[in-house]
């Protein structure tokens, strides 16, 4: 009997220092609910899926992935060289360069995967008659519209890596295709840049992997050293095979597309 009396007396015990617990930490919890000033929710998913470009001030560090050989590249403005470079999920990032387009837009686009050989945003929005030709010579369905949901760009040609990857093709007829000359064979054909979040590959969790260089179209674009994976920027295109045929759980390849093209070459 003092037994069941002990432990009843216990058990009142600990519920009214739960209260007092409660008590304790409403007036904390109102203050910092009602008083601190508000964060941006920027989660992990974020950072692996390459989001966070879109929480850095777009006035100081305009986004940027510039790897177009020395000879393509646009001037940059006095006021951009004094920024210095940011990285993001381990992939540089810079202000975006000037160019001499007296006439282009300061409104900003929402960076998206073009097809091969795409010139200058703002100039193959001019040039492009979203005709579908594109789409329609791609052999493989890479190429598709941009919906309605993209506002400016709707209708353009975009490629989507979780849908269907550029296969890189011989001769490259989606270029052949395009009548308003806004994809060109006068361009690399560098659509973005891959990286391995090697928290997420298998292959770095000693797991025998190798699927994203085997099935990678363009040569030495990801070597394999020591049984692990490593993307060559120099060389690869960003035309997404990698990230499509990716096994893991949670897909380990990270994809940033190229937010400055060159403009097309003069004659």
């Amino acid at each position: 009997m003092k037994h069941r009396e002990g432990r009843f007396i216990a058990r009142v015990y600990a519920a009214l220092w739960r209260a007092l617990c409660a008590i304790i930490k409403l007036p904390v919890a109102a203050f910092k609910y009602f008083l601190a000033s508000p964060k941006t929710n920027r989660s992990r998913r974020d950072l692996l899926q390459g989001r966070m470009w879109k929480f850095i001030p777009s006035a100081k560090f305009p986004p940027l992935v510039m790897r177009y050989p020395t000879n393509y590249s646009e001037p940059r403005d006095d006021k951009s060289s004094d920024v210095k470079p940011r990285s993001i999920a381990g992939i540089n990032i810079g202000p975006v360069p000037a160019t001499n387009l007296g006439l282009r837009s300061k409104s900003r686009t929402l960076p998206v995967f073009r097809p091969p050989g795409a010139i200058d945003e703002f100039q193959f929005l001019s040039g492009c008659t979203r005709c579908g030709d594109c789409i329609t010579a791609c052999p493989y369905e890479a190429i598709r519209k941009a919906p309605e949901r993209l506002g400016s760009i709707a209708g353009t040609p975009i490629i989507e890596a979780d849908t269907a990857a550029c296969m890189m093709c011989p001769g490259f007829p989606c270029i052949d295709a395009c009548e308003p000359g806004v994809l060109t064979k006068l361009l690399p054909p560098i659509m973005g840049t891959a990286k391995v979040t090697e928290h997420l590959c298998l292959a770095y969790h000693h797991t025998t992997c190798t699927v994203c260089s085997e099935r990678c179209p363009v040569d030495d674009a990801i070597t394999v050293t020591e049984g692990k994976p490593i993307v060559n920027e120099e060389t690869c295109t960003g035309c997404g095979v990698c990230r499509y045929v990716c096994p893991a759980p949670e897909n380990a390849i990270l994809l940033m597309p190229a937010f400055s093209r060159p403009g097309l070459p003069s004659p």
